[in-house]
């Protein structure tokens, strides 16, 4: 995989302080008391205001009655719009319908998830030889009585005897890994806690795995504290963890970071040293059937991305962007590691390179051209490339390999169609559906989904996925949801979900454009949303809205933007910006204080992406687009619902508590602003499907109710 962790995520605004309780009101709206405290941080000369840093501190008793007044008062508001319950109706009967995974392999087990439509998680199952009855192997609905409890990521051992799998509780980043015998299906007692950010890779000989972990926090400092001096352990079978031996660490490093790799002959450990989100990375390995054998820095210098791929004995197969932004494949010989004798296998296409596998005969290699997926087998021995034929236009997913045999299997989907999952014969190129979703009031064919490209501020052209029924009557009074993201070199790709689907079938349009910041166009395309350009992404975003309105699609009245985590920092700074073109606005767990963003978890990893604003420069672009620092008294904002979750550990909540506190107060009309805060959940991932119906069905009941009604 290429990118194994992906990770996310002014004006001056001044205000007369007082050190007691002010109630916020907003022509005749009285939102809940939130205290303005007189605090002030000089940056670079500059004396910022901070009036709602005491949110900052989640533990409170000051911050847990606010989070229930923010609650109480959203939950009178929700609670009297019919379009939530509209909402609640179709995506009940939509999730109803049974979902499952890809296959994934490990010698003559099948593994796949599955959910029958019924379960709050989706539980593990595999076949022998991929034949008879399927045997339940991890039901994580057993951890919990509300589905809180989410089984993350599982790793099988080379003999398939065991599955090493970690436990998300409450929506946290924090992973307990347990181990489970497969034949017998017994938990061992072994139990590794304190994990983040880790997979769980085995050794040749299934004695046990790799994992990173931090020193365990401080106890209320869970999901605050920040997250450094990650460290690289092994764990053997049948021991406790703390008998787990330290294979690396750089104290000197703090911010390094390991993704961790076993080459698939065993003799090698490869790390991919991170520096936060900086997709530039540097390459260590360690021989591990060598004792005593030190950790060699094979690519010791932070001067573009390296992924590995596989081996054959001393070479080694890598993905890289070094002087080639699209992408190319490389091979070095680790005997003659010097640059000079590196050699490109497979050049830089016109086409984003964004995934490579290794099977038994070829190297395949997957391309997004323009937006959509194309698969390409480079044969090893001859490199004679041949195209994988699709019938229709999408992306492809979850591809699952095994580096012994030339069977694939992958999801396909697109907006308008639901994943269907494929097994393709590289040799014989069969292609054959193993499965395809259902869903409940869903037929592909009454839908469509066109793509257009329009021009941001600068001419750039962007290209955009605007979905709908067949037969909407489409006029400037059309419901727009217009999501984006724009970041990371995270690509926002066509895909099937059933909150599209609801807002479809109520009649509205899905708008999504592929902003710059993200990896559609490879790194350069990344490169031109981050850092000192990032203010083309909240460009793009606004034009993209322009380009509905003037075409028809839509007018601004009748526009709701959304987006999540580094999409939510895009909804809160694009808000501010523009509030013309919006009749709603939607930020989830979104990066809304871009001058503390770093002070928390894993929030200083993404001084990457962001710049730092301990640094004059970084400040300098920080403070222009900061949502918490740019809101402006006098304005009427549009009607907004931000959101969040209590156990987020990523993007702390304090962001949007410290947003909706202080636009709540700015707040010049009647058009409500409220917080939506959720308990027992995280940053999103292992949500339970009955949080995901009442999250969706609040938040876009909420916005239809307000473009219905301007």
């Amino acid at each position: 995989m290429l990118k194994q962790i992906k990770r996310y995520y002014p004006l001056f605004f001044f205000i007369t302080t007082i050190l007691f309780v002010s109630s916020s009101f907003a022509k005749g709206i009285h939102y809940p008391e939130s205290k303005i405290s007189d605090i002030k941080d000089n940056y670079h000369g500059n004396i910022i205001d901070d009036p709602y840093r005491w949110l900052e501190n989640l533990n409170s008793n000051e911050t847990v009655n606010w989070i229930n007044d923010q609650n109480s008062f959203s939950k009178k508001y929700l609670n009297t719009y019919d379009e939530i319950n509209q909402f609640k109706d179709i995506l009940s009967k939509a999730y109803q319908k049974e979902s499952r995974s890809v296959p994934f392999r490990k010698k003559s087990k099948y593994f796949y998830y599955l959910n029958n439509g019924n379960w709050q998680q989706s539980k593990l199952f595999y076949k022998n030889n991929n034949m008879g009855e399927k045997i339940l192997l991890l039901d994580p609905n057993l951890l919990s009585k509300d589905g809180t409890i989410a089984l993350s990521s599982v790793s099988v051992s080379p003999n398939a005897d065991f599955i090493a799998y970690s436990i998300s509780d409450g929506g946290s980043d924090w992973r307990t890994w347990k181990i489970k015998n497969i034949e017998t299906n017994k938990t061992l007692s072994d139990v590794i806690r304190w994990s983040k950010f880790s997979g769980a890779e085995w050794k040749i000989d299934n004695s046990g795995f790799f994992y990173t972990g931090y020193d365990e926090p401080n106890i209320g400092d869970e999901y605050e504290s920040i997250n450094t001096n990650q460290k690289l352990f092994f764990h053997t079978l049948g021991q406790e963890q703390s008998k787990d031996e330290l294979i690396y660490e750089r104290p000197d490093h703090p911010e390094w970071g390991w993704g961790t790799t076993t080459s698939k002959d065993g003799q090698f450990l490869i790390l991919h040293v991170s520096e936060g989100t900086d997709e530039r990375n540097r390459i260590f390995y360690k021989a591990l059937q060598k004792s005593n054998s030190k950790m060699v820095e094979l690519i010791p210098d932070l001067k573009a991305q390296f992924s590995f791929i596989g081996n054959h004995n001393s070479i080694f197969w890598f993905f890289t962007d070094l002087d080639a932004p699209m992408g190319k494949v490389i091979a070095i010989d680790i005997e003659k590691p010097d640059e000079e004798f590196w050699e490109e296998i497979i050049p830089e296409s016109s086409n984003a390179l964004t995934n490579i596998r290794e099977i038994k005969d070829y190297l395949i290699c997957q391309y997004l051209n323009n937006v959509s997926s194309e698969v390409i087998f480079y044969n090893k021995k001859t490199m004679k490339k041949s195209l994988m034929k699709m019938n229709d236009e999408g992306i492809i997913t979850n591809l699952s390999t095994e580096v012994d045999s030339n069977i694939i299997y992958f999801s396909h989907t697109n907006y308008i169609k639901p994943n269907e999952i494929f097994e393709y014969n590289s040799n014989s190129k069969k292609l054959k559906s193993l499965w395809s979703k259902k869903v409940s009031g869903f037929v592909s064919d009454e839908y469509l989904s066109e793509k257009v490209f329009y021009d941001s501020k600068d001419g750039i052209k962007i290209p955009m996925f605007i979905s709908h029924k067949k037969d909407l009557i489409i006029d400037s009074n059309t419901p727009l949801l217009l999501y984006g993201y724009g970041g990371f070199d995270i690509s926002i790709l066509p895909s099937f979900s059933e909150r599209y689907f609801a807002w479809m079938k109520m009649g509205g349009i899905v708008a999504v454009p592929n902003l710059r910041g993200g990896g559609e166009y490879g790194e350069t395309w990344h490169q031109q949303g981050m850092l000192d350009n990032k203010q083309n992404v909240f460009d793009d975003f606004a034009m993209a809205a322009e380009y509905l309105h003037k075409n028809n699609y839509s007018k601004p009245s009748k526009t709701v933007i959304n987006g999540r985590s580094n999409g939510g920092l895009l909804v809160g700074a694009t808000l501010l910006q523009r509030p013309d073109l919006f009749g709603a606005t939607l930020p989830a767990v979104g990066v809304m204080d871009m001058l503390r963003f770093n002070k928390f978890t894993i929030g200083w990893a993404w001084e990457s992406d962001y710049g730092s604003p301990e640094e004059i420069d970084g400040f300098n672009t920080l403070i222009k687009y900061s949502p918490y620092h740019n809101i402006n008294k006098g304005v009427c904002y549009p009607p907004t619902l931000i959101t969040t979750s209590e156990i987020d550990d990523r993007v702390v909540p304090s962001h949007s508590y410290k947003f909706a506190a202080r636009l709540q107060t700015a707040q010049e009309c009647n058009n409500p602003i409220l917080i939506r805060i959720e308990t027992r959940a995280g940053h999103g991932a292992g949500t339970p499907k009955d949080k995901t119906i009442e999250y969706i069905s609040d938040i876009y009941g909420f916005a239809l109710h307000h473009l219905l009604k301007n």
